[in-house]
């Protein structure tokens, strides 16, 4: 009997012990059980500010004021929030990006151009002057040289002059002279005539008058040139042209936009003087007064200390008495600034007698001091210089020879006529 009861004890103490081990066992087991959240969260990685962007209205280039920092990482996708493993490293903390000072230099500025000096462009030049009416040259000769000067032949002579535009007084004049040295001297070789020939149509061209441009400061104030002419003569484009033959003799220049009814005008000149560093006064008004811009042209001349100012002026029909009036009105409006020293008539060399209409014309509504011809190259009538001059007393002091920008020439009298003769 006591050995049962010694083993039912033995029974009890292990059945105790299983008991204590297995609550031991679970007890465990819990602590290391991951926590499960109660909900599910996301975050989200905060966006960098949009930078602010500005245009200022006379440059239109965009100025960048805020400061300029990496570019923000893309927006993450939801995802469940979990603590880490005790025996993990705890994920690392998201830091927002740092302002970042912009060091991109900024772009430079476009390089100023500089012309050449007009001092050599005749010599590039003179090919092209040479293509000038060939007939006024070449037909001349061959006529001359023929050995047969009888009335059919001298009337010939005549109408080529003329037909170069010659002019009916300068024709006469030339033929007479030609008439009296063959007569006198009896030579009809092609050599002594070319001789004879350079001699008239040089004298007809006036190598003695004085074809200056007024570009230099008179006293304390800058010199002022007015630029006149129609519709089509390429005035705009002759004015900022001549504006780099001035740069090119490092003169201080200022551009006026004096035409304000003809929409691209103010633009289109101030595209020339931008490309050489010229400034130009102009109104953003359409159709402002053309008087006052001209004025206010003149007024920075002379507080900047600039050696010319260069008015352009809107182009006139010369059958427009309205217009014209216009242009003297002009005229009275800049004097009571300045003076005027030199006013630019700018013709078309391929217009012929209609040229010649738009001179006087002109003349009669300002005193013109000089001539530019344009277009003067293989189409044109060569003998336009010298009847312009006839008609109004002043000398041709630039000469167009072409479409490019340094295409402007100061006009060379015994040049003009060797290309016409070669």
């Amino acid at each position: 009997m006591d050995q049962l009861w010694e083993i039912l004890g033995v029974v009890a103490v292990a059945l105790v012990a299983a008991v204590m081990g297995l609550v031991a066992f679970v007890r465990d087991r819990s602590r290391k059980a991951p926590k499960v959240p109660a909900r599910e969260e996301s975050v989200e990685i905060p966006r960098t500010p949009p930078k602010k962007t500005q245009y200022t209205p006379s440059s239109g280039v965009r100025i960048d004021t805020s400061k300029s920092a990496a570019p923000a990482p893309a927006k993450p996708a939801q995802t469940d929030v979990v603590d880490a493993p005790r025996d993990e490293a705890p994920a690392p903390e998201v830091v927002e990006p740092a302002d970042v000072v912009d060091e991109t230099p900024a772009p430079e500025p476009a390089a100023l151009e500089r012309p050449e000096s007009a001092r050599g462009r005749m010599v590039r030049l003179r090919e092209r002057l040479s293509r000038s009416n060939t007939a006024l040259g070449k037909g001349l000769l061959a006529m001359l040289s023929g050995g047969s000067l009888d009335d059919e032949a001298w009337e010939d002579v005549e109408d080529t002059l003329l037909q170069a535009d010659l002019g009916v007084e300068a024709t006469t004049q030339i033929v007479d002279n030609l008439k009296r040295r063959i007569a006198v001297h009896g030579a009809t070789d092609e050599e002594t005539v070319s001789g004879w020939l350079h001699e008239e149509l040089l004298a007809q061209v006036g190598p003695d008058m004085d074809r200056r441009i007024a570009a230099s400061r008179v006293g304390d104030r800058p010199a002022v040139v007015l630029v006149v002419g129609v519709n089509g003569t390429g005035k705009t484009t002759t004015v900022g042209k001549l504006a780099r033959v001035l740069v090119a003799e490092d003169k201080d220049v200022i551009l006026g936009a004096a035409d304000t009814f003809r929409a691209a005008a103010a633009d289109q000149l101030e595209t020339w003087g931008a490309r050489v560093g010229v400034p130009t006064v102009r109104s953003e008004k359409e159709g402002a007064d053309p008087a006052a811009v001209a004025f206010d042209a003149v007024k920075a001349g002379q507080e900047n200390e600039c050696d010319v100012v260069l008015l352009d002026t809107a182009g006139r029909l010369h059958n427009k008495v309205g217009l014209m009036d216009e242009l003297a009105k002009m005229k009275r409006v800049i004097e009571k600034r300045s003076p005027i020293d030199e006013v630019l008539l700018v013709l078309d060399a391929t217009t012929g007698q209609n040229g010649m209409r738009q001179a006087e014309v002109f003349g009669q509504a300002v005193d013109v001091t000089g001539v530019v011809l344009t277009k003067l190259d293989g189409t044109a009538k060569g003998g336009i210089v010298v009847n312009v001059q006839r008609e109004l007393g002043v000398p041709v002091k630039l000469v167009g020879l072409g479409e490019g920008p340094d295409d402007l020439a100061p006009f060379d009298p015994e040049a003009y006529v060797n290309a016409v003769l070669d």
